[in-house]
């Protein structure tokens, strides 16, 4: 499952592949496509966030069927608190962000998952304010003790919204959690979306990455309101020859995720190929996959 000798580890977003596969076939069609882990989703459903609730005896098969097929579970993007975030004004809402984020930890704590994944949302469908940042803050203060208790690590996502997307605005975040186990989680597909320099972004927070998700974007302009999600990787205009370079420049050497989603038939292909376009574009750019 853990092979020391490669260096670089690519993994694939459970919602790469269809709703409609049991955990067993994703896990296989995973394994076959030739990624090195899944990425497990817990978002803002119903059906999603419900796994924070499965019994140990659902944890743990799901855990045997990953020592089965030799198809790890690596990170987890947990997205539910975008419903409920730590930054809202509601104190039943913040209520329910704690629990959630407790839920989580326990649960990747029991599939051996090493990284969650943190929404950078203060507030999605509420109005933003400088007190709902400051509860956001505290939030996820709390939330890194959890987390520092169980060993697991949190990566902040750099988001599709303005609010945190782009890593400068994680370094001034970063000085309120200065945890080592409160780092960031870059999706490069949203911090070009928002026309930051990518490889400026990476080498500023180098000592603060712990994992990266590749996806593709459109960008906001004043004719486009930019595109963060739904495109295939080479049908947007993230740079990726220049961000693998800048990858190999930083010795990046955590595993890294295509992010897409499961749009038709072609699911696999997609996968498949995104994979190969990847792998091509980052060994002729010094980055070896």
């Amino acid at each position: 499952m853990f092979d020391s000798k490669n260096k670089f580890r690519l993994g694939i977003y459970e919602k790469a592949m269809p709703t409609s596969l049991t955990w067993e076939e994703r896990l296989i069609h995973a394994k076959e496509a030739g990624f090195d882990f899944v990425e497990i989703s817990v978002d803002e459903t119903d059906e999603r966030r419900a796994r924070l609730d499965w019994s140990d005896e659902e944890i743990y098969e799901l855990r045997r069927l990953c020592e089965k097929h030799q198809m790890p579970f690596q990170s987890m993007c947990l997205s539910a608190h975008r419903k409920f975030p730590f930054g809202s004004m509601d104190e039943a809402i913040r209520t329910e962000s704690l629990i959630i984020m407790e839920k989580a930890i326990s649960l990747a704590y029991k599939l051996g998952i090493r990284c969650i994944q943190m929404a950078g949302y203060d507030v999605y469908y509420e109005p933003q304010s400088a007190e709902t940042h400051a509860r956001f803050i505290e939030g996820m203060q709390q939330a890194t003790k959890m987390a520092e208790r169980a060993g697991i690590m949190l990566g902040v996502e750099i988001m599709d919204t303005p609010y945190l997307n782009s890593l400068s605005k994680f370094e001034v975040l970063k000085r309120e959690i200065p945890s080592p186990y409160f780092m960031a989680y870059p999706d490069v597909g949203n911090i070009s979306g928002w026309n930051y320099d990518v490889c400026t972004e990476l080498k500023l927070s180098r000592d603060h990455l712990i994992q990266v998700h590749l996806k593709d974007t459109l960008r906001v302009s004043e004719t486009c309101k930019g595109q963060f999600r739904d495109l295939v990787i080479g049908e947007g205009q993230v740079d990726f020859p220049a961000i693998f370079k800048t990858l190999a420049e930083i010795d990046y050497s955590a595993p890294l995720v295509i992010e897409m989603w499961a749009q038709n038939d072609n699911w696999l292909d997609d996968i498949k190929q995104a994979k190969a376009t990847l792998k091509s574009i980052a060994n002729q750019s010094g980055f070896e996959l």
